[in-house]
């Protein structure tokens, strides 16, 4: 069996966390997991336009471009996450506030292509990160927002997250477009 396709125990990552990991099928390395959506996200979005990719699903709800660059911004402290806790790291690491990073980060000012480019650029760093990890690097554990996780849980969790994400454009951001355009 893949050393990665071994699910994370309930007492690898904080329960907040189990909704995201709960989204991995079972027996799914993460990594694939993250390739395959690689190619999904940018069937689902690649070929809006920079107007559709501002579409909010709801009043107060995060854009279409908003919400890619989040996934980015996620990602890239999922990995740094990754890092630390692999390398055998048992320093806490501290959380963020996703909501402060997305009014601040721009994103509905950029084009659709620059966020797609960045997108491509960190998870082939993630993937490169993850992929030189052995067995004994997924089983480290450390804590992150005051909970434990694991390696393990990281790539699971960051997999997770976009499924989510994926999940909510195709539930009811594409939706919208589609009644728009019909």
């Amino acid at each position: 069996m893949n050393y990665r396709t071994i699910r994370p125990a309930d007492t690898e990552y904080g329960a907040y966390y189990a909704r995201y990991i709960s989204l991995i099928p079972d027996g799914t390395d993460p990594l694939q997991q993250l390739r395959h959506q690689q190619t999904e996200l940018k069937q689902m979005i690649g070929s809006l336009s920079d107007e559709q990719a501002l579409l909010r699903y709801a009043p107060g709800k995060w854009s279409i471009k908003e919400t890619l660059l989040h996934i980015i911004d996620t990602e890239r402290i999922f990995a740094y996450r990754a890092l630390r806790v692999g390398r055998g790291d048992k320093q806490p690491l501290p959380g963020f506030e996703q909501d402060e990073y997305v009014v601040t980060s721009g994103a509905d000012a950029r084009s659709l292509a620059s966020l797609l480019a960045e997108y491509d650029a960190v998870r082939a760093a993630t993937l490169s990160l993850f992929e030189s990890f052995g067995p004994e690097a997924y089983e480290q554990q450390g804590t992150a927002s005051n909970q434990p996780v694991t390696t393990r849980a990281l790539a699971y969790i960051t997999a997770g997250h976009e499924a989510h994400h994926l999940l909510l454009w195709r539930e009811r951001s594409l939706p919208l477009l589609q009644t728009a355009q019909a």
